[in-house]
């Protein structure tokens, strides 16, 4: 059984950084890709960023481009998100997935495996 589980999430002001990570459980996390995802209320979900088994490849989202980095340590099956200037339309609950395949895709039904989601806040 597979199991995400993300922390870092919290209260913070535009401008500011936040490292979310996700911790995997099962074996075959360094097999396949990771994707971070966001929703705001009221909201479709959205696609963040997603790195490749390896951690070679990455892919952002437009929104976060230049400013979020993705990054993984398979010898600890988890993946972080490093966020900066950090802006209160960031604000949303994160979610962490796990990639059927080993390549970075956006779609979320490239993914099988959810986490329960942290909450990111970004106060003006």
């Amino acid at each position: 059984q597979v199991q995400l589980v993300e922390s870092g999430g919290g209260l913070v002001q535009a401008g500011g950084s936040l490292r979310l990570s996700c911790a995997a459980s099962g074996r075959t996390f360094s097999s396949v890709s990771m994707g971070w995802f966001r929703q705001a209320p009221g909201k479709e979900r959205e696609f963040v960023a997603a790195i490749s088994s390896s951690g070679g490849s990455t892919d952002f989202g437009n929104s976060v481009k230049g400013r979020f980095t993705i990054s993984r340590d398979n010898a600890k099956n988890t993946v972080y998100l490093q966020m900066n200037s950090l802006k209160p339309e960031d604000t949303a609950v994160y979610y962490c997935a796990r990639g059927y395949y080993s390549l970075p895709y956006s779609r979320p039904d490239e993914y099988d495996y959810w986490g329960q989601g942290t909450q990111v806040t970004v106060s003006s």
